[in-house]
């Protein structure tokens, strides 16, 4: 029980443990993952409240960004540059998410672009929605992080200490939940909100919203949608993934050119992550942002005929 609880709470024994299973899902260590389902059904206790819907929604809004803007396209594909505290405060934001550590994800994620869609991509809808979905996450095998792919990012110690200790972010993130619904029952308890069903609307039910439409991104967008560049992968442009992820959707775009800070690359094409980067880089928090290559894109585009 001390190793299991050990292994929640430190992400170091992933990278040495022996695996006699590789393939077969680590029971021990999803039980976190469940829970936080579980415990969404507490909503029927704590009730609901505008303020918590309020928050519940810019949690995930806040959240999403910190995983779309700096997991992916920062930390996966350095599409921009910024500080180093810039850096460490949105990497603790995005772990904040339950999607593990920044390192972790940026690997894996390097990773699927080499392979994406081939037999060795980790998580290719090829091998089904589940998998792909968030089977692959809870394997064995993929609990530790493909360290050869993110040297860069290794020889950050603030980093490499999120990445270890990636749990500890959700449980201050629903600890300063609770405080500020406890303070808004206190101060303003015409608002009817407390500090538990702050913590159910605020982390619980938006973590859970916020972590399937991103594995949506895995499961559907490489299934469901167009394509307007010839990629190597099956990459699909999805409308509805890309307003729900902030810009995400627009994944054939990404995949032909995958360095780039803004995915929607027409007008119409609605990437609320890249509007917010480009005010950041406008004020000076982030610079250097890498744009598509038109030459690429011209070169890559289907050319359907009439």
């Amino acid at each position: 029980m001390k190793k299991t609880i050990t292994k929640w709470f430190d992400n170091t024994q992933s990278q040495v443990e022996q695996l006699t299973n590789p393939d077969a899902i680590d029971l021990t260590r999803i039980i976190p993952f469940i829970a936080i389902h579980l415990a969404c059904l507490f909503v029927m206790v704590v009730g609901v409240s505008w303020v918590a819907v309020l928050v519940c929604v810019l949690s995930y809004g806040l959240r999403m960004f910190a995983i779309t803007a700096f997991y992916h396209r920062y930390f996966s594909h350095k599409s921009f540059k910024t500080s180093r505290w810039m850096q460490a405060l949105f990497a603790a934001l995005g772990a904040t998410a339950t999607q593990r550590g920044p390192i972790w994800w940026a690997a894996h994620h390097r990773h699927h672009h080499i392979h994406a869609d081939s037999n060795a991509d980790t998580h290719s809808p090829k091998d089904g929605f589940w998998h792909s979905h968030l089977k692959w996450f809870l394997m064995k095998k993929n609990f530790a992080t493909k360290s050869e792919y993110v040297r860069d990012l290794e020889q950050y110690p603030e980093l490499k200490f999120i990445d270890r200790f990636d749990i500890l972010f959700p449980i201050i993130y629903a600890f300063l939940l609770f405080a500020l619904g406890a303070a808004l029952q206190t101060w303003q308890p015409q608002l009817g909100t407390s500090g538990w069903q702050m913590v159910i609307w605020g982390y619980f039910i938006s973590t859970v919203l916020l972590s399937h439409i991103t594995y949506c991104i895995n499961s559907l967008a490489h299934v469901f949608g167009s394509r307007e560049y010839a990629t190597k992968d099956d990459s699909k442009n999805n409308f509805w993934l890309a307003i729900l992820t902030l810009g995400e959707g627009w994944h054939n775009n990404h995949h032909c050119c995958p360095g780039s800070v803004k995915q929607g690359f027409k007008w119409w094409q609605i990437d609320v992550s890249y509007y917010a980067l480009y005010l950041m880089d406008k004020v000076g928090l982030i610079w250097d942002l890498k744009y598509p290559n038109q030459e690429l894109l011209n070169k890559k585009l289907i050319r359907h005929k009439p």
